[in-house]
């Protein structure tokens, strides 16, 4: 959940970079503006792969404990 909101931070600071490359009118800081901007959004994007990933672990980790609960739960019966 953490990593959701980062990358949503990190969304947020693409839109306030690109505004403020929309606000600039000096070309040499509009470029490195832009830059910054990709930069940031490349990021907002690794960072959205990356919760993905770590949710997807997370799922993965859940079904092995149930798995393991039921197992037990079985043997201890017996």
């Amino acid at each position: 959940m953490r990593l959701r909101t980062i990358g949503a931070s990190v969304a947020g600071l693409t839109l306030v970079t690109m505004v403020g490359v929309g606000c600039t009118h000096d070309s040499g800081s509009t470029t490195r503006a832009e830059q910054a901007a990709t930069r940031a959004e490349d990021a907002a994007k690794r960072a959205e792969a990356a919760a993905s990933r770590v949710e997807a672990a997370a799922q993965r980790a859940e079904a092995a404990a149930e798995k393991a609960e039921h197992a037990f739960r079985h043997n201890v019966r017996k």
